[in-house]
């Protein structure tokens, strides 16, 4: 079938799309245990001719599409989680969950996996090989993609995926359908720093070692260090976003402690961060006669497109959407994903969909509690979905 009826197809699905986008929006959940969430999509796909099996140590789903003709194995993802923040847009289908709310459009995602499911399904006999539905929990620092490769969702049909794939939706201004291939979005590392001193009074610091004073040189000579010793067109993003030390205003504590997050687009950057942070940390606490103890926790890697698979999404995406909602971006963005560890093991990429509400003013963006979503973008991350889909097992039968 031609890719405009695709669309059009995509567009008649809207009225389900958005029922389900604002059902899942209603009542989101955090972390890798989604049990409304699981049931919400359940309920959805029940009457498609798919293949189900539920994963154990999270809510995941895999759904596997049977096409009429045997052939390779495609596989697609829609991550299903919110976030811990507290909606306030006043949307008449606003988080109905304290503390809770889809501030990434993680909703939109999974509606739109649920929604090319069931186009695909319609044209069943028409598919040489099998389509995989990864409806995946906790992406959001639970790393559920790694939870869902060690149960085994790339084994689902008995063969790997020739292909995988992957959409995430945007607030910001990007255009139509942004895919470059290579480095696409960063790695993404927890980093604390403690740095201890000796406690006092406040009104005597010749009598202590001020931790306050040698943190805050801490954290200004890494960002310096940064600027020197980092390839701009190789870079690193250091964040500190916590600081903790202190009861009262007439005691210098004996310690405080930083935390914050690293974010590189290369493995080579991202093992040099790891030298150049606590040896920076150790050497300015020191001059303080005070020290320094850096933990890493290694987070999501660099996530890293198929230059051939960008290639394909850009090429689909410009027959459905036209070139002039299509770009190739110069460089990655420093947010990460945990689809990264699919990508280590199949083919594949991400694509950013344009989701901006309109209006005169910049929307507010992703993770905010105010941020809204165009559902109308739903209709062409449906079409999207489905064509690469369609594409690869015809290019690969």
């Amino acid at each position: 079938m031609s890719l405009a009826a695709l669309l059009e197809e995509a567009t008649s699905l809207q009225p389900q799309t958005i029922e389900l986008r604002r059902a899942l929006h209603r009542q989101p959940e955090i972390g890798l245990d989604l049990p409304v969430t699981r049931e919400i999509v359940l309920d959805a796909i029940a009457d498609l001719p798919l293949g189900l099996t539920l994963h154990e140590t999270t809510s995941g789903i895999v759904a596997v599409l049977e096409g009429g003709m045997p052939g390779p194995t495609v596989l697609l993802r829609g991550d299903m989680d919110a976030l811990p923040l507290q909606e306030d847009t006043g949307l008449d289908f606003a988080s109905e969950v304290d503390g809770a709310m889809h501030a990434c459009g993680h909703d939109l995602h999974t509606a739109m996996l649920a929604s090319s499911a069931r186009l695909l399904a319609a044209h069943r006999d028409e598919l040489p090989g099998k389509v995989v539905f990864m409806f995946q929990p906790g992406e959001e620092g639970f790393g559920g993609a790694r939870y869902m490769l060690d149960e085994g969702v790339l084994d689902a049909t008995g063969e790997m995926p020739v292909r995988a794939f992957a959409i995430h939706v945007w607030a910001a201004r990007f255009p139509g359908i942004s895919c470059r291939g290579g480095a696409f979005m960063a790695s993404a590392d927890t980093v604390e720093i403690t740095v201890n001193g000796a406690g006092g009074h406040a009104s005597a610091p010749f009598l202590a070692i001020d931790p306050i004073l040698a943190a805050a040189e801490v954290m200004t000579s890494i960002q310096t260090a940064i600027t020197r010793e980092v390839n701009a067109f190789d870079p690193a993003v250091f964040t500190v976003s916590q600081i903790h030390g202190g009861s009262t205003h007439n005691i210098i504590p004996s310690k405080v402690e930083l935390g914050g997050t690293l974010r590189c687009v290369s493995d080579g950057r991202r093992a040099a961060m790891l030298d150049l942070i606590p040896r920076v940390a150790s050497a300015v606490a020191e001059a303080h006669g005070a020290t320094a103890e850096v933990e890493f926790s290694e987070g999501y890697p660099v996530t890293i497109n198929d230059d051939e698979v960008a290639a394909e999404v850009r090429a689909i995406a410009t027959e459905l959407f036209g070139e002039d909602r299509v770009a190739n971006p110069p460089s990655p963005i420093m947010g990460a994903e945990d689809w990264s560890y699919v990508l280590q093991r199949v083919p594949g990429a991400i694509a950013f969909l344009d989701a901006n509400p309109g209006g005169a003013t910049e929307p507010a963006g992703n993770h905010s509690n105010l941020v809204v979503f165009n559902e109308d973008a739903m209709a062409q991350g449906v079409a999207l979905y489905a064509a690469y889909a369609m594409g690869s097992l015809t290019a690969h039968a």
